[in-house]
């Protein structure tokens, strides 16, 4: 069975005026792997518009970052074919090519026509399947931090800061400025192009607290249509520092003695039927939904750093005084508290989760944040006492090394039963295999102060 000719009368209107008497050369069919990279493939246009599927095998999810292949947890290493059938909504320009070309994110089923449990993508939907169940739809609204740093093509070499409009490298310690966003404000005007050309909204572009660090806000919406928009504003971003000689990178923590950046999570629940926010009464207070929403962050986020941290280099990110939280505490108005009520009227009440990083696969750090506010939901306990002080100063509440999330992750019913057993086993495979090869690798600091001294 093939596609129609007139496919392109299913995409969005953005993608629909890029193409606009012009004749689309390239498609890219692709879906994120465990780590949130494209994988997938290319094809002419005239072929894509004949084949309404195509064929990866399920060994794409069971690949470490560095390349490695980990044993399936369920079975013999046979790499059975997957089906992939284009998501016509998701489909998007891909600006920076030399042809006109398209992206569609395609939707991943096994040759029964089930959702395959280990896809990304699949365990987000899932998640919020058992929102829908409960009458429920979650509404997210995500901030990207990252850094714009000089190229690096000697990883033994340090990170430092991009170079400027001024000839200088772009300084730390200029949270909000705007001088410093015009440093590098031809990346930024790329971006900015980009985003429309796939018709992305942005809310704000603002310059972070470390050296040459930004954050852009996404104004809320759909967790997929959401989680579908960081995965494409990644590459975009990357291709737009790429024009101006300089990289965009999502790491957790690339530059030693600044800090990390994060990926902040804004969520609230609306009640289907009602359309009205399940956080707040009519009177305009809040609900215990609300605060069984809190204690269920509380409760659960341990089991899921693992998702929101995926990486060794995550954990530097969780350090006192560079303004990530190390803490479950809640607290209205308050930066401090790993769980963060911001001020707002009755109908946009939300809980923002400041412990996710922005290396963490989208689909699956919403995934994580949203199954936590389920399962607090569905066990209706009360949150701990607000904070109304310096959270900083709070004993740490979250795993700090990758081994001891992951360790976590494993034990914790609730959370798998969510996210699915199967995921979370080979969730788990994969990371063990990157914390392996991670451990096999002799740093500098240990050359340099073990050498000679012990």
């Amino acid at each position: 069975m093939s596609q129609t000719s007139d496919w392109t009368d299913k995409i969005p209107q953005a993608a629909r005026d890029y193409l606009n008497g012009r004749r689309l050369d390239e498609v890219e069919c692709i879906v994120a792997d465990i780590a949130g990279v494209a994988r997938g493939k290319a094809m002419p246009a005239s072929k894509f518009k004949f084949q309404d599927r195509f064929f990866l095998p399920n060994s794409i999810f069971l690949q470490t970052i560095t390349g490695e292949w980990t044993d399936n947890p369920s079975g013999a290493f046979t790499e059975p074919d997957m089906i992939l059938t284009p998501d016509f909504s998701t489909a998007t320009a891909a600006p920076w090519t030399a042809d006109w070309t398209l992206q569609i994110i395609h939707d991943v089923e096994d040759q029964e026509g089930n959702p395959v449990p280990i896809a990304p993508r699949n365990v987000l939907k899932r998640v919020l399947a058992l929102y829908e169940a409960e009458g429920w739809r979650p509404v997210i609204a995500p901030e990207m931090e990252f850094f714009l740093v000089a190229r690096n093509i000697d990883p033994n070499q340090p990170i430092i800061p991009p170079m400027g409009r001024s000839g200088r490298r772009a300084a730390a310690k200029q949270a909000y400025s705007m001088s410093a966003v015009d440093e590098y404000g031809k990346v930024i005007d790329d971006i900015y192009d980009f985003a429309e050309m796939q018709g992305f909204e942005i809310d704000g572009i603002l310059q972070e607290g470390g050296a040459g660090q930004i954050e852009i806000n996404l104004a809320h919406g759909d967790p997929v249509h959401l989680a579908d928009q960081i995965f494409y504003f990644k590459r975009l971003i990357r291709e737009a520092a790429l024009r101006h000689d300089c990289f965009a990178t999502f790491m957790a923590k690339p530059i030693e003695g600044e800090p990390g950046s994060a990926m902040h999570i804004h969520q609230s629940v609306i009640d289907i039927k009602t359309g009205e926010n399940i956080f707040s009464n009519p009177d305009g207070s809040e609900t215990e939904a609300f605060m069984h929403c809190i204690a269920g962050l509380q409760s659960h986020l341990p089991a899921v750093i693992a998702l929101l941290a995926p990486y060794v280099n995550s954990y530097r990110r969780y350090v006192p005084d560079f303004a990530a939280p190390i803490n479950l505490e809640w607290g209205r108005d308050n930066r401090t508290t790993g769980l963060r009520v911001p001020i707002s009227g009755p109908a946009a009440r939300r809980i923002e989760n400041r412990l996710a990083g922005m290396d963490c696969n989208p689909y699956l750090g919403l995934a994580a944040s949203l199954a936590c506010a389920y399962i607090g939901l569905k066990e209706k306990k009360m949150p701990k006492p607000e904070c109304l002080g310096d959270a900083y100063m709070s004993a740490e509440d979250v795993p700090v090394t990758l081994g001891d999330a992951l360790d976590l992750m494993s034990e914790s019913a609730p959370v798998r039963d969510v996210l699915g057993e199967e995921f979370c086993n080979v969730y788990e495979a994969v990371k063990r295999n990157e914390y392996k090869e991670f451990l096999q690798v002799i740093s500098p600091w240990e050359r340099e102060h073990l050498l000679l001294n012990v």
